[in-house]
């Protein structure tokens, strides 16, 4: 597993990436994000339009109170095998 933040100027500049790389689906995943506000997928390479099996999240993200990983907030998403997600902010 290997997550990254590209920090923004504002808000809507931010995009967290996730990137599976074992074989294994990882559900209820928790990890750290900058910021008090709902998050959408914006990628995701297990897509059925990449010929993937679709897993991920089709719903927005809703931070909880809980410190992780250096971040005051955390979310748990979906994470597909050996793929990747990658996370903006919802406005």
């Amino acid at each position: 597993m290997l997550s990254l933040v590209r920090q923004g100027r504002q808000d809507a500049d931010k995009i967290v990436v996730l990137l599976n790389f074992t074989p294994v689906p990882r559900h209820g995943y928790r990890i750290g994000v900058p910021g008090d506000f709902a998050w959408h997928e914006v990628l995701n390479t297990d897509s059925e339009f990449y010929g993937g099996g679709n897993m991920g999240n089709g719903r927005l993200l809703h931070p909880q109170n809980q410190p992780w990983m250096g971040f005051e907030h955390s979310i748990e998403v979906s994470l597909p095998p050996l793929g990747a997600i990658f996370l903006k902010p919802h406005s």
